[in-house]
């Protein structure tokens, strides 16, 4: 399956659906805090799987329990589809 580059309209209609993000440097980002350390390092640890199987993987930070989180596809040079998928399952690995 191919990244499709998602329109400005098309990016805030998803923004509305996926809990917590926002649009910061035309990427899509989110902030976690976690009970701490080993639990923000065993959920990055989840999301790497996730992430590799979907051969679409994140910019992140991370210090002590707080997980900081970029999305955006360069192939396409922007935000797409792939990278609102990877929102989702985000969320539920971190039980936002």
């Amino acid at each position: 399956m191919t990244a499709k580059k998602l329109s400005d309209p098309e990016i805030n209609a998803q923004l509305s659906k996926t809990k917590g993000w926002t649009l910061v440097n035309s990427k899509l980002h989110r902030e976690f805090t976690c009970k701490d350390f080993v639990t923000a390092f065993g959920n990055m640890t989840r999301v790497a799987l996730v992430a590799e199987a979907m051969n679409h993987h994140p910019e992140w930070f991370n210090v002590w329990n707080k997980v900081v989180i970029d999305l955006n596809t360069h192939s396409v040079k922007g935000i797409s589809d792939y990278d609102f998928q990877l929102a989702e399952k985000i969320n539920e690995i971190f039980g936002a």
